[in-house]
């Protein structure tokens, strides 16, 4: 009796961790939110070990590493300093192809030992019908794929606009490949054209989304001055938020700099707008808006 007792009430101190293990990943945490578009888009031009400080600064334990030619002879420095800090590699922009760039990429990431997924865009797709480009897509992502499967990494077809940016044609190559590591990384300040059809859109890539980056959305923004917003400035913002919540999403959200301002103060704007914006996906009052140090309303 005496060792039922004790089971009983050891059970019943159970309960409240078994109980959170179940409930659903919150995805707008700060440990699940990654810093992107911060290397060419820096006002203050931060060397890897200035990025990794600004990074520690504000919290983020997750990052994308975004990149122009002469920022790669110090992409191996830059994944060494991640590994120190112990800040996720959580993503690389990689090319569409396997040449001398993706090599260096390629080869970092195997002499460190990280497994980022590799962000890979293509825009307009040669080929004269939907079979052609299918074709010449499927062919282009293959041995990408491939290579990253050898070293544990996964590819994420990124929207950038064109066919390659449609969801529905990224959910078409990925069917195509039937590779188990090639899924989708859907950005926001690339979607304003799926905007009206997003729920519809967002259920059908959930089985292969691996990353979505957010941003302040406003309806026709990319066609009026106001495609990159700071979280909070975007009347789509709770409505888009509260979708990729509610499917049941429960991989990285990106925290997006992309603007030529200092990228500490603008990845600073995100995180106050989606602090602010957080109380109203439950319903509740938001509080006093951010005073945002990139933007003017």
């Amino acid at each position: 009796m005496h060792a039922r007792i004790v089971t009983l009430c050891l059970l019943m101190l159970a309960l409240p961790t078994l109980a959170r293990a179940g409930e659903p990943k919150d995805i707008y945490a700060q440990e699940n939110l990654v810093a992107w578009c911060i290397v060419p888009f820096d006002a203050k031009k931060r060397t890897p070990a200035e990025r990794v400080e600004m990074l520690k600064s504000l919290g983020f334990k997750k990052y994308a590493y975004d990149w122009r030619p002469e920022h790669l002879p110090k992409f191996d420095e830059e994944v060494g300093l991640l590994k120190k800090a112990n800040i996720e590699l959580t993503a690389v922009w990689f090319p569409a192809n396997l040449g001398d760039d993706a090599k260096k990429l390629l080869a970092a990431i195997k002499k460190h030992e990280v497994k980022p997924q590799l962000w890979v865009t293509m825009g307009e797709v040669a080929g004269k019908d939907q079979a052609e480009k299918l074709d010449t897509a499927v062919k282009t992502i293959k041995p990408i794929a491939e290579e990253a499967a050898k070293l544990g990494c996964s590819v994420a077809l990124y929207n950038h606009g064109g066919w390659f940016g449609d969801p529905v044609n990224q959910i078409a190559i990925i069917e195509a490949l039937k590779l188990k590591n090639v899924g989708i990384v859907y950005n926001l300040h690339h979607g304003h054209d799926h905007f009206d059809r997003f729920a519809e859109l967002l259920k059908r890539m959930k089985p292969h989304l691996l990353a979505v980056n957010l941003n302040g959305s406003v309806k026709g923004g990319d066609k009026s001055g106001k495609k990159i917003m700071p979280l909070g400035t975007g009347e789509l913002d709770v409505k888009l938020l509260s979708a990729i919540r509610d499917i049941g999403y429960d991989g990285p959200v990106g925290i997006l700099g992309h603007t030529q301002d200092d990228a500490a103060e603008r990845l600073a704007d995100n995180l106050d707008g989606l602090k602010w914006l957080l109380p109203q996906l439950i319903g509740k009052e938001a509080g006093p808006k951010p005073k945002y140090r990139t933007f003017k309303q």
